[in-house]
């Protein structure tokens, strides 16, 4: 199969025509990789596969909307896009508007984004303004700034940004042959889940899923407004690309937890970090600590009881483990120095 990215891939499900003209990075069709010791760590016979939305071309999950967002905003005759970004979203804007030819505005908020981002989005040309302030003000501000300028915003509360997202809701069901009985996700402003759940069913409606997962999210303990049904004001936590007090998708979450008879939880920094280094440690796979909530979800949920025995679960892991690498070397054992000389190299290894 030769993979054009995930719009010309599920243009069926998307809208889009033969007028749309189709900026991509090849995106999507993100490893769905089985679990097996995540899966023994939680037990009962579960089947756990991780979707590592890292490997998209920024390294998020976000290029999945961006591809569509931004050529909706191509297709609308937008020349600049504008976003207010924890860092992520940042990145994928910057891309893609890069590769059409658009200006690109983005508001990040002051010292809460990680470097691996931040770089993204400066090399590929963006005009990046640091904000004195979270990013539920920067998001207020771009808004603002979308209604009475001639910029287009692609926050996920631009419409395009979530169809795009929910073609991974479609993979799944292609890659595993089915949907899973649960999808476990980390949620900040809520986009994703909500876009997960309309491509299940979306998909189930289309006669090609059997069933639909139950969506089950996991916020930081320090910025958990959908766990305690409260705005935030704010937000504290290490994960900071879901560092959100008030998520732009609140309600559409809600409903999407709701009706797939799901649940929201929340999980410490602590449960975060040890996820983040039993992902890296166990299976291989480096993530940013946002993308661990949902295998820290997994432990916690699992140690309750709240998966049947036998279930199959897939987790969200959003972004790649270079998105933020000063966390991994805060979390991680700093390597000793040593003299240049064969037995000093071999006492520090203990051979």
């Amino acid at each position: 199969m030769v993979w054009a990215g995930v719009v010309a891939h599920y243009r069926a499900f998307l809208p889009v025509s033969d007028r749309t003209p189709i900026v991509t990075l090849q995106e999507g069709w993100t490893p769905l990789l089985e679990a097996p010791r995540l899966a023994e760590a939680v037990g009962e016979g579960l089947r756990v596969f991780l979707k590592c939305e890292g490997f998209n071309p920024t390294g998020s999950f976000k290029d999945r909307g961006m591809t569509l967002a931004i050529s909706k905003a191509l297709e609308a005759g937008s020349r600049a896009v504008l976003c207010a970004s924890t860092g992520n979203t940042s990145a994928s804007a910057a891309a893609y508007a890069a590769r059409a030819g658009l200006r690109a505005f983005v508001l990040v908020p002051k010292g809460a984004v990680a470097i691996g981002k931040l770089s993204q989005a400066l090399i590929h040309g963006a005009s990046v303004l640091m904000l004195e302030g979270g990013f539920d003000a920067a998001l207020a501000i771009v808004k603002a700034i979308a209604e009475t300028r001639p910029v287009t915003l692609v926050n996920s509360i631009n419409p395009y940004r979530l169809d795009g997202q929910k073609t991974a809701a479609y993979e799944v069901v292609d890659q595993l042959g089915q949907a899973p009985d649960y999808h476990l996700i980390p949620v900040g402003n809520a986009g994703n889940i909500t876009a997960y759940w309309r491509g299940y069913q979306e998909y189930h409606r289309a006669g090609r899923a059997a069933g639909l997962p139950r969506m089950v999210g996991f916020q930081a303990a320090g910025a958990a407004p959908i766990v305690e049904n409260r705005v935030i004001p704010e937000p504290k936590t290490v994960a900071t690309a879901i560092r959100i007090g008030n998520p732009a998708n609140w309600q559409a979450a809600v409903a999407a937890v709701r009706e797939s008879q799901g649940w929201v939880q929340a999980v410490t920094d602590e449960e975060i970090l040890q996820a983040y280094r039993h992902l890296a440690r166990e299976e291989g796979v480096f993530v940013e600590p946002a993308s661990a909530a949902a295998a820290a979800g997994l432990l916690k949920a699992g140690k309750e009881g709240r998966f049947e025995p036998g279930a199959t679960l897939v987790l969200t892991l959003t972004g790649h483990g270079l998105k933020d690498p000063e966390s991994a070397l805060g979390a991680a054992t700093r390597p000793p120095t040593v003299p240049a000389t064969l037995e000093a190299v071999l006492a520090a290894m203990g051979l």
